[in-house]
């Protein structure tokens, strides 16, 4: 009887443009690439920090560096994957405690978690890089 229900032909879309997940889905996948995006542009940061350390000269090449428009975008797109990750991973181990888990709560914390995060990113990215 049971291997009757394991075999059941259950239905399948996997038609990817279809597919409409919802927010927290979204968020989770969206934690995933940030948290790629953080280790794959690491080198890139320490380079910078590594850079900036060595001579007054190598400081100002840095500078220079930063100041370009597309090296600030990076920057910006890095720091805005910092801020969702750290904001995520908050909201995961509230999840973990049994916090939130209800799907209400779940998906108003994950709307809390994309507008936090985005303004975190805009207000640090104003302080920090113009």
């Amino acid at each position: 009887m049971a291997e009757m229900a394991i075999k059941k032909k259950r239905p399948k879309n996997l038609d990817l443009p279809t597919i409409r997940l919802p927010l927290p889905g979204i968020l989770s996948i969206l934690h995933r690439v940030s948290g790629a995006g953080i280790f794959l542009l690491l080198p890139f940061l320490l380079w910078l920090f590594q850079g900036s350390l060595v001579s007054p000269e190598t400081f100002a090449s840095i500078r220079s560096v930063v100041a370009h428009p597309l090296a600030k975008i990076v920057l910006l797109g890095l720091l805005w994957f910092y801020m969702h990750h750290f904001c995520a991973g908050i909201r995961y181990l509230l999840l973990d405690l049994h916090k939130g888990v209800e799907l209400d709560a779940a998906r108003l914390s994950s709307k809390i978690v994309f507008a936090v995060s985005i303004v975190l990113t805009l207000i640090i990215g104003a302080r920090v890089l113009w």
